[in-house]
Formats: structure tokens, sequence, C-alpha cells
């Protein structure tokens, strides 16, 4: 039996479907493998909160009408948890939401992005200037790297960065934990970046204390995961099984729940 309503998994910044790459590896198609409609979000992979807001919402109205439903189920990994969470207060879109489920948000901000935004503010406009261009060659209708960036920088004001969501809307959420930098050879570089920071436990991109959102679940898995393996990304096959069975026990809680 599947779950009551449509599943919409809301990728972070950087990744998206484009050709033969997915921004969840194999995890839609296991999703529906077991019965689940299931989609990926279409939103930029360098667009703004704003941007990527509206652009789900879209969405989200095609999967309604397509279904004949009133609401959908978001998984959100990493941005695009902050992207769900503008679409819910203030795109009129908190009556379509059923739950929302946040991987590895930095609903605290990342303190990568704080670091970045302390380096010359004309390397910045360039860097961005080039990885905005790679992205309108993935498909990107409004790539804005240097807003994303700044966006996505800690808060000094906690209650402000971490944004509140309608009561009647299923909330919670999931951290991840990279313990060593050998354990994923692209997050073990930001990894010592948190270490020297002192940031406590992290995925090597988001802290455990910043994935904190709603109903908080702790880590996903019990093992060494990095942020990008939460997705299917850089998983290697002892973990894979793991990763699988969170997604497919996460889906299968929300339709217990009459989701």
């Amino acid at each position: 039996m599947a779950c009551k309503y449509p599943i919409i998994l809301v990728h972070g910044i950087a990744l998206k479907d484009y050709k033969f790459f997915k921004a969840f590896g194999r995890i839609e198609d296991i999703l529906k493998s077991q019965g689940h409609i299931v989609y990926t979000s279409t939103t930029d992979g360098f667009g703004t909160i704003e941007n990527n807001a509206n652009q789900l919402k879209e969405q989200i109205l095609e999967v309604m009408q397509k279904h004949n439903v009133d609401k959908v189920n978001l998984i959100a990994h990493s941005k695009g948890g902050l992207d769900s969470i503008y679409l819910i207060e203030h795109l009129g879109m908190e009556n379509n939401i059923a739950s929302l489920t946040t991987l590895s948000t930095p609903h605290r901000g990342s303190p990568i992005a704080t670091f970045l935004l302390k380096l010359p503010k004309f390397l910045i406009k360039i860097i961005a200037f080039w990885v905005n261009l790679v992205y309108k060659i993935f498909k990107d209708k409004n790539p804005d790297a240097y807003k994303t960036c700044i966006q996505l920088k800690e808060s000094d004001n906690v209650e402000n960065r971490v944004l509140k969501v309608d009561a009647d809307i299923f909330v919670q959420s999931y951290s991840s934990t990279l313990k060593r930098s050998r354990d994923d050879f692209i997050m073990g570089i930001p990894l010592l970046f948190f270490k020297y920071q002192n940031k406590g436990d992290s995925d090597g991109m988001v802290s455990k204390e910043s994935s904190k959102f709603g109903e908080f679940k702790g880590d996903m898995i019990d093992d060494s995961i990095s942020h990008a393996e939460m997705v299917d990304l850089t998983l290697n096959k002892n973990k894979k099984e793991k990763v699988y069975a969170f997604y497919l026990r996460l889906v299968d809680e929300l339709k217990n729940k009459g989701f």
C-alpha cells in the first residue's frame, strides 16, 4: 500500500537531475518500486531560496492536478529544506503540504558559506559568475550563486534564522555524521574545516545542531555517512543497503501516519 499523497524529493544546492545524473541516485526508483508516487524537484541547482520555492510551487501544483490530490509530502535534502519552508510560509502552500522531512538542512546556516563570504568580494563575484554560467548549461533558469551563498551563511539571530511552519503540517528532521575524513574523499575536506572550527558533529557540510528542525530524529543511519552519501552520491556498496532502508522506512512511517 502506497502513501496517500505523492512524494517530492527536494534536492539541495548544486545537485539536480540532468540527463543521466540523478540528484537522489536510485532512491526515487526504489520508492516507486514499492508503489509510491515519487518525483524529484526540478528546481535550479544554484537558485536562491525564493526562486527555487516558486519553481517548487509550480511543480507541486502540476503533481496535485495530475494525481487529483490536494497535498504532497516533501522530503528535502540540504538547502531544499529551506526552499520548502519558504514555499510553506510565503507562497500560500501551507494547506497543500501533508509533511515536511528535512535531511541535513542548514536551518542555522552553514559555516562553509560564512567562510567563503570572507574572501575578497571581487573573487567571490568571479567564482559566482562561472558557477552561474556552468549551471545555465545544466538548464538552471535563474542561477545566482552569490546571493545563494549569502542566504546560507550563519546568522547571529537563531530565532529569525529558524523559520516556523504551519502547526497542521507534520515536520521532522534528520542529520548525518561523517566520522572520519577518509570515509568520503569529497566531503572529507570540508569536514576538516568543521573540526578546525570546533563546530561539533557534521556530515562535512552541515552540523548536527544546524540540522535540527521540528521533531528531530537524530542521524538517519547508525554509520559514518556524509552529506553527499545521504542522497546516494559517492555511496559505497557497504552503506547502500542502510541508506535505501532508511528511505523505505521513512516513507512507510509517513504512510502509517495517513500521509
